[in-house]
């Protein structure tokens, strides 16, 4: 028999992620265990220190604020609208809630069980990423004693003298907003808002503001019938407004919101409602101006309009890194949440690029990162590495097919390319025809690559087999995967060739325990922290993954921490080169914001005593793990 309300519910769903990853028979199947919530306006769903709940939620009808509190005043995060979803933290976590949830407006949630939900995250990956990507972006740093229990956001905002200092100074707001009369009626002033894309219009009279209209007013008084479209603006704005200073800060600006429970405020000449209106603030703005904060450039990547947009984002995110890095955050949890906002980012700037293409793509593609980029390990501006692959095509048509993807991959790469991330200098980009082509050709490619290996052969290998699925049809790419595993499956030559590449780069110290550093050229007497002892690590990570067929894992250190799970007699050794790495990864990293360079070339008079003893304790492994390498693949007389 079928649930008609279900039913209903289901194909709501359907149309958010990420429940769009899901088929409609399993949403049915979810729906018929979910429960309707009702919230008045200024009702609490839960806050601050609450035992988590059974279920988890999404936003039906309404609008909820999502706020923390920072030094005794509560501060909105973030709002939930429709489809969005809310309290992940059972999920993740057994702790009590570290945010308020409060309706900002009367509000229709979905509750869905806890317990009903996780085995469709357990059997789907784009689902699992999708949650753990919107908790990331608000969750506690479970490593930070300093702060542990508080939010990412506040360590990364609202404690940093620097933040702090952006926290209250003036927000930004739109100036000489677009006004209208008390006499106008709405119809007028619904093709004034929807002409200029605004979600608000002042009223005034006399150049003095004294009413509102926004399109949840629209959407509540006219589109319900309770008033009819002739109306005038004066029956049905929101009188008298809430007025306040120029140079208002961020920080009060939120105070003023929530203390007024709006979303707009009236900026005029002194702050009251008797002088001349010279802006509005909107809530957005609010948003904007706590920009560091991880999950709002998630949400900024996603509704850019221009390649502008996305610098600035990225050059935000520099920002984030940046002060991660000084507060002491693990560099793991700051290279995820950096991974997943450079994959949005290359996301967004596919988006943009489709939009400019002349047709729709005519065919299925995917476009993939690879080498750093693809083991989402690119915390510092480099070169992009990307490539795109699409399905198989008659032969008649392979050539336009081509051409077309070429064309947009030519206008993705410039797109990246304004963003900050250079063109790789050895042109392994989509924009290549060599590294765009159909799922026939990369998996002759591949199988070449395995089965006849050459000094080439391998160096492609180092950097094809780190790969990660961006955008389109994942399906594709699995047929790569798929390639390498019965390819490399007991192929002893491979691995021993990738094996011997592996053990290139022996460990960076001399005999007396002294760094190896350059000799000549531009970077002389520098040590190379890249080539000399993070690509050992990476190196090692990858082929002995292969070996062991580990699949869908291409970041070093979750590599590593799954070599541990498998083999738990050599868990000590690949514990130690997970540590390793990241402490590497750490150094490049300062030294590449401190120089604004790719972090490579490490100056060593530059480096405390400390830092030293720590640098060469980080070498140990990579000479644990290439004496493993010899062993495990017997390649003593190989090399």
């Amino acid at each position: 028999m079928k649930n008609s309300i279900a039913e209903r519910i289901a194909d709501f769903l359907k149309n958010y992620p990420p429940f769009n990853h899901l088929t409609f028979n399993d949403l049915v199947s979810i729906s018929q265990e979910i429960h309707v919530v009702h919230i008045e306006k200024n009702k609490v769903l839960f806050k601050v220190g609450d035992a988590t709940h059974a279920y988890f939620y999404v936003v039906r009808e309404g609008a909820i604020g999502l706020s923390v509190t920072s030094d005794a005043e509560e501060a909105l995060i973030d709002k939930c609208d429709e489809g969005d979803i809310l309290g992940l933290r059972p999920f993740f976590a057994k702790d009590n809630y570290l945010m308020t949830a409060k309706a900002r407006e009367e509000s229709l949630l979905y509750a869905i069980p806890i317990e009903v939900f996780k085995p469709f995250v357990s059997q789907n990956q784009e689902v699992l990423q999708f949650l753990l990507q919107s908790f990331a972006s608000n969750t506690r740093n479970p490593y930070d004693k300093e702060n542990k229990g508080k939010l990412i956001s506040e360590n990364v905002i609202y404690n940093e003298q620097n933040s702090e200092i952006q926290y209250y100074k003036p927000i930004s707001y739109t100036k000489n907003p677009i006004s209208a009369s008390s006499k106008d009626t709405i119809e007028q002033i619904a093709k004034v808002m929807t002409q200029n894309k605004i979600g608000s219009i002042i009223i005034q009279e006399k150049k003095l503001p004294i009413g509102i209209i926004t399109d949840k007013d629209l959407r509540s008084k006219i589109a319900t019938g309770l008033f009819p479209i002739t109306t005038t603006a004066q029956q049905i704005m929101s009188s008298p407004v809430i007025t306040v200073p120029e140079n208002i800060s961020v920080a009060e600006t939120q105070i003023m919101m929530l203390k007024h429970n709006i979303g707009h405020l009236c900026v005029t000449v002194d702050g009251t409602p008797n002088t001349l209106l010279t802006g509005i603030i909107s809530e957005h703005d609010v948003v904007v101006a706590q920009a560091n904060n991880p999950g709002v450039l998630l949400k900024q990547t996603r509704r850019a309009q221009r390649t502008k947009e996305l610098k600035s984002i990225r050059d935000k995110l520099t920002d984030l890194i940046e002060n991660s890095l000084e507060k002491g955050i693990p560099i793991q949890h700051i290279s995820n949440l950096t991974g997943e906002i450079n994959l949005a980012l290359t996301q967004r700037a596919i988006e943009l690029a489709l939009a400019k293409m002349d047709s729709p793509p005519p065919a299925k593609f995917c476009w993939f990162s690879i080498g750093s980029q693809g083991r989402k390990e690119q915390l510092l501006l480099t070169d992009q590495d990307n490539a795109l692959i699409f399905e198989d095509v008659p032969e008649h048509e392979y050539q336009n097919v081509k051409q077309y993807f070429m064309e947009l991959a030519d206008k993705v790469t410039k797109t990246l390319h304004k963003m900050g991330y250079e063109y790789c200098p050895a042109d392994m980009m989509a924009s290549n025809p060599q590294w765009c082509k159909s799922v026939t050709d990369w998996v002759k490619q591949y199988n070449h690559w395995i089965n006849t290996p050459g000094e080439k052969g391998i160096l492609m290998c180092s950097i094809f087999f780190d790969y990660d699925f961006v955008y389109g049809d994942e399906n594709l790419l699995n047929a790569i995967t798929q390639t390498i595993t019965q390819n490399t499956t007991k192929n002893s030559v491979f691995l021993a060739y990738l094996g011997s590449d592996a053990l290139k780069n022996p460990p960076p110290l001399g005999f007396f325990r002294q760094f190896l550093v350059e000799n000549d050229g531009e970077h002389k007497d520098t040590f190379d922290i890249k080539s000399r002892a993070l690509m050992p690590l990476i190196d090692a990570a990858r082929l002995i993954a292969l070996s062991l067929h580990v699949k869908g894992i291409s970041n070093t250190y979750a590599r590593f921490k799954k070599l541990a799970e498998i083999e738990p007699q050599n868990a000590e050794l690949f514990e130690n080169c997970a540590e390793a790495f990241l402490l590497l990864l750490r150094f490049r990293t300062v030294e590449g914001l401190k120089n604004n360079s790719s972090g490579r070339y490490l100056n060593l008079n530059e480096l405390s005593k400390s830092d030293k003893v720590k640098l060469k304790n980080a070498f140990a492994p990579i000479h644990d793990i290439q004496d493993s390498i010899k062993n495990r693949f017997q390649l003593t007389y190989f090399t």
